[in-house]
């Protein structure tokens, strides 16, 4: 197949981007897309220019690292799929591609197509995790859990964090990311007795980074590669809802946050 390119450059966060057409000759149909763009950028290479730079780590639809936006989607056109794992069968002989970086002012550019999305780690550093004591490992079977509980728990954890969601949501919102944070330990037992403070001090650390507000348009989730649902965004307002009410006579008393 022959493509032209329409890929987004820019030397760095302080430089003004733009557009650069390129054509791709000879892709092959069996390339995934980050494979064409490393055709792309050993051909620029051979000819002494600035390869394309673009985040990828696994190629595998696991780490989240290649973020880009292909042709208006983010990951691309086909659904449930991460931009390593889509393959240029997906498209057309003769086809104009135009490629461009999460679109975000959370996700600052740091070069081309590779952006900062630190904002999601702070997030998660804020208490998406279990820090309490649990001892020993326990038996696979020896705390019961709901299978409902642990499918919907699973569902969530599925999510790798590559930020489609924000880079899809009209405002750029993060909620989709941190609700399934939220949401994969609040279905769990362990993640209990750390579930009220959890919620509030993740979601304190998403309003204090430069997310926008969710007004429910539901582009996060289409443009999820995961498929991670609209339901731990309602999970995740009503235990923010109730830590703030467990959280409010701490407060009258001078104490809790």
């Amino acid at each position: 197949m022959k493509l032209k390119l329409k890929v987004w450059r820019q030397k760095n966060g302080a430089a003004r981007g733009a557009f650069v057409t390129y054509d791709a000759n000879d892709v092959s149909k069996d390339m995934s897309f980050l494979e064409m763009l490393d055709v792309l950028n050993e051909e620029l290479m051979s000819k002494g220019q600035d390869p394309i730079a673009f985040d990828h780590d696994c190629r595998e639809g696991i780490c989240g690292a290649c973020s880009m936006v292909i042709n208006g989607r983010p990951h691309g056109p086909q659904k449930n799929t991460t931009a390593c794992q889509l393959h240029m069968r997906q498209f057309k002989d003769g086809d104009a591609i135009t490629i461009e970086p999460w679109r975000a002012k959370a996700f600052p550019v740091i070069k081309d197509l590779a952006v900062d999305r630190c904002a999601l780690d702070r997030i998660i550093q804020a208490g998406g995790f279990v820090s309490v004591s649990t001892g020993n490992a326990p038996d696979g079977n020896a705390i019961a859990v709901p299978k409902e509980s642990a499918d919907r728990a699973f569902d969530a954890a599925a999510c790798i964090g590559c930020g489609a969601c924000v880079a899809a949501c009209p405002n750029a919102s993060a909620m989709l990311f941190t609700s399934a944070k939220v949401a994969h330990l609040a279905l769990l037992p362990q993640g209990q007795p750390e579930r009220m403070e959890r919620v509030r001090k993740m979601v304190a650390a998403m309003d204090a980074e430069d997310f926008g507000a969710c007004t429910n348009h539901g582009e996060c989730e289409a443009a999820c590669p995961k498929g991670i649902s609209l339901e731990n965004i309602a999970l995740l307002n009503r235990d923010y809802l109730r830590s703030s009410l467990v959280a409010r006579p701490e407060r009258a008393a001078g104490g809790g946050d």
